[in-house]
């Protein structure tokens, strides 16, 4: 893929300081850490490394990553070494694709307590098909799977929902014989729903009683006597969405599929189309209408407000797995189902780092020096040795 002409990091360095300046009453330090971060990456802030060819013997300077979590640019390592260890545990069944979504009326308060609400989205969604799935109604099994935290819709708004991949089958409870689900769909998703609305909500309440919540503006008349529970209610009567995609053909869909949703952020730099007058334009999709794809054009500020909004707290697992994938069980879980479908584990080789090639004759490049900030801007070499933003930064 060619490199984009405009990326989040430009949008940054122009408008930052002004958006910070007016909006930094609303904001933390977590989000002040993303925007330095994703402006620094790739740039002598970080240090470097000097590359060599080992064939015409060019020299070239490299700039480190910042590898911050919620970068457009820093996600294809962690990618690539994340599914070389899932493609040695898929299973040879279909696998489903299902979604559990939080309703609309919930953002807000989402959004002033996401560690304890993104957390309550895991457990409620992933106890949900772990009971139905035991439930001899259903399925009759112990069922594994893996979780992908997302929190943005295609316009960059708040939209908390989670991404599960589940083989189309389980374990029998006493582990004697696998049992294949029905090939049409896993679990009937009105069930799916009205459980997870049910666990959701009991872990709302369980959370108030606590008193763990926080309310803040507009959420601050939850907190009067009677009103969270009239609120608990409102959200009890509504029908909450789930959504059960047809299942993967083969461990290649699977793969594919988690290329793409793994390690995402909020937007990448691919579908930024232009910025001027302090007014950006990107690519997006409507779901609503049929998936077409569209143009939408915001302030800069909006951008940057819509971004932040999916700053995700420090620690807060993203990627998670559950039932016989869980960590502790894993590795006996895989084990038993390969033995039970008669196949062995998969060999796979560690993901190699990505060979850079000399622009001169097409060689190989090796790192032959590490150099730090100082040594980049004040004693890396000839000027005209360096990447040409690293000339204009100390020119």
């Amino acid at each position: 893929m060619s490199r984009p002409t405009l990326e989040v990091a430009d949008i940054i360095r122009r408008t930052g300081n002004s958006f910070w300046e007016q909006q930094q009453s609303h904001l933390a330090w977590p989000h002040r850490k993303v925007l330095d971060a994703i402006v620094r990456c790739r740039t002598a802030a970080l240090g470097g490394h000097r590359d060599q060819c080992v064939r015409c013997g060019h020299q070239a300077i490299s700039f480190n990553s910042c590898r911050n979590r919620h970068c457009p640019k820093c996600q294809g390592n962690a990618r690539a070494k994340w599914l070389t260890a899932r493609s040695a545990e898929l299973l040879p069944v279909p696998y489903f694709h299902v979604v559990f979504t939080l309703p609309h009326k919930l953002s807000a308060l989402v959004l002033q307590n996401k560690r304890l609400l993104y957390d309550l989205l895991y457990r409620a969604s992933a106890a949900t098909m772990l009971e139905l799935a035991r439930d001899p109604k259903h399925l009759g099994a112990d069922i594994g799977f893996l979780g992908v935290l997302h929190t943005w819709g295609q316009n960059l708004e708040h939209h908390p929902h989670v991404h599960y991949i589940v083989p189309a089958g389980g374990l029998a409870p006493d582990g004697s014989r696998w049992i294949d689900s029905s090939r049409r769909f896993f679990l009937p998703v009105k069930a799916l729903s009205r459980v997870f609305r049910g666990k959701f909500v009991a872990g709302l309440k369980q959370l108030a009683a606590q008193d763990k919540l926080q309310f803040h503006g507009s959420q601050q008349r939850l907190a009067a006597p009677g009103c969270f529970s009239g609120f608990l209610r409102q959200l009890f009567r509504q029908e909450w969405v789930v959504y059960a995609k047809p299942p993967f053909g083969g461990a290649e869909q699977v793969l594919n599929y988690l290329a793409r949703y793994t390690h995402r952020v909020a937007i990448s730099n691919h579908r930024l189309v232009a910025f001027e007058n302090d007014r950006l334009s990107f690519r997006w999709r409507d779901y609503a209408h049929g998936g077409k794809n569209k143009i939408m054009t915001v302030s800069a500020h909006e951008f940057l407000r819509r971004f932040l909004l999916h700053v995700l707290p420090g620690g807060l697992v993203r990627i998670r797995h559950f039932g016989l994938f869980a960590n502790r069980r894993r590795r006996a879980a895989l084990e038993r189902c390969r033995t039970l479908h008669g196949v062995v584990a998969r060999v796979v080789d560690p993901p190699q780092p990505p060979t850079l090639r000399c622009p001169a004759c097409s060689g190989v490049m090796l790192v032959v020096e590490r150099l730090t900030r100082g040594q980049l801007y004040f004693g890396a070499g000839p000027a005209a040795s360096l990447p040409r933003r690293l000339r204009d930064d100390t020119s």
